[in-house]
């Protein structure tokens, strides 16, 4: 699947397994590995200092999705089931993963408060199935949030808060794991950068599930996601490509999403819809120019996204040092920053 199956391996000691605040630290106090995508070369830092390596002028972009709580617990008759939200596709239907595949497709699926649910079919793609609840909207999303739980995989043993899952900007529900590229902005570093002359601007991507268990991980051209981008958003950023300033994407979903609408120019369209764009070496990058990111697992397809930024040499280069250097990965982790560092300020 990802082009750097097996070049690495993370131990389980660098699975980060709680969030930085439990140990009374600010979230911007995370590592950030600089890694400059024209030489390779590595900077270590904190993620606070952020601020020294993007420039006035530059546009950052980040998705304001915010989290919903989208582990919910059912029955068939007497078997316990166990859903997982992936994506909403009506105000009644989504598509879910059923954890452990054990379902009948033709009995309803009881939660609680009296809701039920009924399997139409099948996903996206496999294993995922359509479900349709017997409520719909507002009811929905309140039997979500009363009785759902956040995901949580298996390198993280405490349930924590869904609070904890949250970027401190995330304003929209709808993504079912955390858009966690900006997990580690706090209002004060976001303020500094704004002080600096740096545009600070918003879209959303709704952000499905990432990993179907037993080593399975979606395919990317079958992994569709909702977006929307604002009309100011679009302005600032085209208006910023006019000028020749950067433009440098929070999280592989700001980069999906911005790619899917830039025209051969750069230029970007406000607007809402689905996307499927899978983005791989050789696909050429339109209108972002850096990225803020997290630390990616070998088998993940973030990293082949990544490798249209940096040649996968270098790419692969820096991991290692960033293993040998205790990075912690995964969504409470540290911060990679990849961007032309040169005559940056």
């Amino acid at each position: 699947m990802a082009l750097t199956k097996n070049l690495f391996n993370v131990p389980n000691n660098l699975n980060a397994n709680h969030p930085i605040e439990v140990s009374g630290r600010a979230r911007d106090d995370v590592k950030l590995m600089v890694l400059d995508s024209l030489t390779g070369r590595t900077i270590h830092q904190k993620f606070h200092d952020l601020v020294s390596f993007i420039k006035a002028g530059d546009v950052l972009v980040l998705n304001n999705s915010r989290t919903i709580p989208s582990v919910l617990k059912g029955k068939q008759g007497k078997r316990d089931i166990e859903v997982r939200l992936s994506r909403r596709v009506t105000n009644d239907s989504w598509e879910v993963l059923i954890v452990g595949g054990l379902y009948a497709s033709d009995k309803q699926i009881d939660f609680s408060n009296g809701i039920t649910a009924c399997i139409e079919g099948e996903g996206s793609e496999l294993p995922l199935l359509m479900i349709r609840f017997s409520v719909s909207g507002q009811r929905l999303y309140e039997m979500f949030y009363q009785y759902g739980e956040p995901i949580r995989y298996e390198y993280i043993e405490t349930p924590w808060p869904l609070d904890a899952y949250q970027t401190v900007y995330a304003s929209v529900p709808g993504s079912v794991e955390m858009p966690s590229a900006g997990r580690a902005f706090t209002w004060k570093l976001i303020n500094q950068l704004k002080r600096k002359g740096v545009s600070v601007v918003f879209l959303q991507l709704h952000a499905g599930l990432s990993y179907y268990g037993n080593d399975h991980w979606p395919v990317p051209s079958h992994h569709p996601e909702s977006y929307n981008i604002p009309e100011e958003t679009a302005r600032i950023i085209n208006d910023a490509k006019k000028k020749g300033n950067r433009i440098i994407a929070v999280g592989t979903t700001v980069v999906r999403t911005i790619e899917t609408v830039a025209d051969q120019c750069g230029f970007v369209q406000s607007g809402e819809g689905i996307t499927t764009l899978y983005i791989k070496k050789g696909t050429p990058l339109k209108c972002v120019d850096g990225l803020v990111t997290g630390m990616h697992e070998p088998e993940a397809s973030h990293l082949d996204l990544l490798s249209t930024l940096i040649e996968k040499e270098k790419l692969m280069s820096a991991y290692r040092e960033a293993i040998q250097k205790e990075y912690l990965w995964h969504e409470f982790g540290d911060m990679n920053l990849i961007i032309p560092m040169e005559n940056n300020q």
